[in-house]
């Protein structure tokens, strides 16, 4: 053995000695780890919702390990305060947690982790993080005073009203941006040379809830140079907005444009205007065109050919979050109208058929139900309907009247992202029997919220709340 050291010494350099030697004990080090196993412990590595702020989109959150884990045991230790009901599954070292619920505006949870084991032993180090989902609240158009035609907010969680437009504009229709932190506006300016709908500009204003923007910025998207704004949508990605407008010099020509991102309108190939909306991939436009909907691609406008035309429904009213199902209306032959389901699977159902009209609708979050502003006919002569607020069963399709309006036009409804609550504008004067508005001062428009009993609950819905003078309320995402 000495000879060798001596030989080895003589015939090799420093510097191959030290290499020579690092590879020796690199290889013990392996030898012993593949013997004996990686002992260090196992831990979370990271959390996806770690100091996020969550709404109605974020269905799920994903935990990631250091190491395979032993899942059972990760699905038992894993707390959530308060209780978000969800449930687990696993692939590698991740573990995702899906949400049967929606999630509950206002609050802050805090995540623990504890006592879990890894797949070969070991305890996972202790783990603890904190998210918090979106404040509920609501946007609105003022009516009194200063206030009236300017946007407000109100932060139902913080109970803070905050006037977002300027007193020089009034606006005439808003739509929320997805992450509710700006809104999307046409307006005109409060002058003596202003007319009307001819005025009409569009705009977004951020509302404060974001906070990277201060709430009331106003920047201009839309001019009314050479064309007047009709009616607009905007996509729930938020990269997309359509647009109907008419040029200023053939009124009679109405047609349709986009707005992609930042970019300069671009007008569709298609005939006309009607309504419409964006279906909630924004590559699609549901439009009302002859007897029947068209379905026109926005990102392939080589041809002014729609996409698929569906000749029984007159209009559509609304889509599910996820796309996949839409409330469309049908004009029955016998002059009654009818409410139905259409999914992305080529079902059509059904829901309701009535000779009263119906104004709107909005899926629940869990697209198990829809809620509905309804007219019920209740005198042909004269002519007369009342107002009334439904669930429908989207399963059994049993209408389920939750609450009657006094009679009266124009009414608006929202419901909440996390399906808590409703939202609704009515006069603060009822009609008399005979339909008349009572006289003397005219009446205020209020703005109320309809707390909603969970899944599977039988207790009476409250009374109603009156949250604020206004109309159009809307919740933000």
């Amino acid at each position: 053995m000495a000879d060798f050291l001596t030989r080895f010494k003589s015939q090799t350099r420093p510097l191959d000695r030290l290499a020579i030697v690092l590879i020796v004990g690199l290889s013990l080090v392996v030898g012993m780890l593949v013997l004996w196993g990686d002992r260090t412990a196992p831990k979370v590595r990271d959390f996806s919702w770690t100091q996020q702020s969550i709404g109605a989109e974020d269905t799920a959150f994903t935990l990631t390990f250091n190491r395979p884990m032993n899942w059972e045991s990760v699905s038992q230790k894993l707390q959530i305060s308060p209780v978000l009901p969800g449930k687990t599954s696993w692939s590698g070292r991740r573990l995702a947690y899906t949400l049967t619920q929606p999630v509950p505006y206002g609050q802050t949870f805090q995540l623990k982790l504890a006592s879990a084991t890894g797949a070969k032993g070991g305890t996972v180090e202790p783990f603890t993080a904190s998210f918090k989902s979106r404040d509920l609240s609501f946007a609105y158009l003022g009516v009194n005073g200063d206030e009236a035609g300017r946007v407000i907010l109100y932060n139902q969680s913080q109970d803070k009203k905050t006037v977002l437009t300027p007193e020089n504009l009034s606006v005439l229709r808003f739509k929320a941006y997805p992450k509710g932190d700006r809104l999307l506006f046409s307006a005109t300016e409060r002058t003596p040379s202003a007319s009307g709908m001819m005025s009409a500009k569009l705009y977004q204003v951020t509302t404060g809830l974001s906070p990277e923007y201060p709430a009331g910025k106003v920047d201009l998207v839309l001019d009314n140079q050479d064309y007047q704004i009709l009616k607009f949508d905007l996509a729930a990605t938020g990269d997309r907005i359509v647009v109907e407008r008419t040029a200023k010099n053939n009124m009679m020509d109405a047609n349709l444009w986009q707005i992609r991102g930042n970019g300069k309108p671009e007008p569709l190939k298609t005939s006309g205007g009607g309504d419409f909306l964006i279906a909630p991939d924004g590559q699609t436009l549901v439009l009302a065109q002859g007897q029947g909907l068209a379905l026109i691609a926005l990102d392939d406008q080589a041809s002014d050919k729609p996409l698929d035309f569906l000749p029984k429904f007159g209009m559509v009213l609304n889509f599910a979050p996820d796309g996949s199902a839409a409330s469309m209306l049908k004009f029955n032959t016998d002059f009654t109208r009818s409410l139905f389901l259409v999914t992305n699977q080529g079902t059509q159902k059904e829901l309701l058929r009535t000779k009263g009209s119906i104004l709107s609708s909005q899926f629940s979050p869990q697209r198990d139900a829809m809620y509905c502003l309804l007219n019920k006919l209740i005198s042909e002569n004269p002519y007369k309907e009342q107002p009334y607020i439904a669930k429908i069963d989207l399963k059994t399709a049993k209408v389920q009247e939750l609450l009657t309006l006094p009679i009266q036009q124009n009414v608006k409804f929202s419901l909440a992202p996390d399906g808590s609550k409703l939202l609704f504008d009515q006069s603060s004067s009822a009609t008399t029997a005979n339909g008349q508005q009572p006289t003397g001062n005219p009446p205020m428009k209020n703005i109320l919220s309809l707390a909603l009993s969970p899944a599977g609950s039988t207790t009476p819905l409250p009374a109603p709340k009156v949250q604020a003078v206004g109309s159009d309320p809307q919740w933000l995402p």
